[in-house]
């Protein structure tokens, strides 16, 4: 079986354009889809797959490691995001077919069953990028959140930790602290909260000043509290946080996973399957983090082929907590890809069908063209004109 053919197919989703990749082979009727969207990267994206395309024309598609080490070792140019999810991309495609000429769902080839349902949490908004970057009052959020706990949700993200800098204000502290215990005693105890920080404090005392104020409210974690890249700086929050803590999302593949995981430095990592390099580097991410004592809670706030990718993942792997998505998050958001995803209860269903076991309509897709996304990133600049992590 060789490699005949690999292209992309970009369907915009309103806040992001979804990346889809397809992988052809010369056995009639035998090919594979991955994702490898990447939020306002999308032509830069592309452009890289059709670059490593000539690399895997004639290989076979079922040696996944091998082509793998071929895009990162022929490529010549260590991959940063850009190129580490176009490999992404396209190593989940070849997984598919994999699966489907084993007539094997993914998840039984990556090790089996660990578990018989996969928790999940979504956003305020289900999928509303607005109510997701841009509630920051008890009212407002408090409304959010009951609408996803009566979508069926038992867990929900929010992002309402303010732009910061190295330092905090009173004001701001006090008001973070009054949404966390609003939004608290709106859900109730058996719903879990997740707070994203987005790296906006860039100190270790500004983030300890937001996670003291958030600790009554007992989230499940906080998440980037300072801005990815240094250890040692999230280190020193773990050291001192009453509540866990937890990165990944824009960390690209083991190497940049290990050094957090040599000084223990988060409780939860969470690698983007569709931007770390595939299943595969993220199955060894999760390995590490296990050998860690460190629990694995995928990124995932992108399409549908990235979240049954995750489902696949979450399923055969031990030390998984719980999966961020983010279906429905457009109407047509079920005319695109047709997929195994079944959410009964706040939990994923367990799949059976051969591969990732979807189908996407092309002429759907086709409805939903390139079209530039909304730089949310605009708003980060504090009163005197500093810019900051958004």
């Amino acid at each position: 079986m060789k490699i005949t053919r690999i292209r992309t197919t970009v369907v915009n989703a309103e806040m992001r354009n979804w990346v889809f990749v397809k992988v052809e082979t010369d056995t009639p009727g035998l090919y594979g889809w991955g994702e490898a969207t990447l939020e306002w990267k999308t032509r830069a994206v592309v452009g890289a797959v059709e670059d490593l395309e000539p690399l895997l024309l004639g290989q076979d598609p079922r040696d996944i490691e091998q082509c793998v080490r071929i895009m990162h070792k022929h490529g010549f140019w260590r991959m940063g995001s850009i190129g580490a999810s176009a490999i992404s991309g396209i190593e989940v495609a070849l997984w598919d077919i994999l699966g489907k000429d084993l007539n094997a769902p993914v998840w039984r080839l990556l090790g089996g069953k660990t578990r018989d349902k996969v928790p999940v949490y979504t956003h305020l908004g289900l999928g509303d990028m607005k109510s997701v970057y841009e509630t920051m009052q008890v009212g407002p959020l408090v409304d959010s959140a009951l609408k996803v706990v009566e979508a069926g949700y038992k867990a929900l993200k929010v992002v309402f930790v303010p732009y910061t800098h190295y330092t905090t204000t009173i004001r701001n502290v006090d008001h973070v602290g009054k949404l966390m215990m609003g939004l608290r005693e709106a859900v109730g105890d058996d719903i879990e909260i997740m707070v994203d920080f987005h790296g906006r404090p860039a100190s270790v005392s500004a983030a300890m000043d937001y996670i003291n104020v958030l600790a009554p409210g007992r989230p499940l974690f906080v998440e980037e509290p300072v801005p990815p890249g240094d250890p040692l700086l999230m280190a020193q929050v773990t050291e001192r946080s009453p509540v866990p803590i937890a990165t990944g999302e824009r960390l690209i593949g083991r190497a940049e996973f290990d050094p957090l995981f040599a000084r223990r430095a988060i409780h939860i990592a969470q690698p983007d399957i569709a931007h770390t390099g595939g299943l595969s580097e993220a199955r060894k991410i999760a390995a590490a983090a296990e050998t860690a004592g460190i629990g694995i809670a995928p990124h995932n706030p992108l399409g549908p082929i990235a979240g049954i990718t995750a489902l696949h993942f979450d399923i055969a792997t031990p030390n998984f907590v719980i999966q961020e998505e983010m279906t429905g998050s457009v109407p047509w958001y079920g005319e695109v890809v047709e997929g195994p995803i079944n959410r009964v209860d706040g939990a994923w269903q367990i799949p059976d069908k051969p591969g990732l076991g979807l189908e996407v309509n092309e002429a759907a897709c086709a409805k939903h063209p390139f079209a530039a996304e909304i730089y949310h990133a605009r708003n980060a600049v504090l009163d005197d004109g500093t810019v900051v992590d958004w």
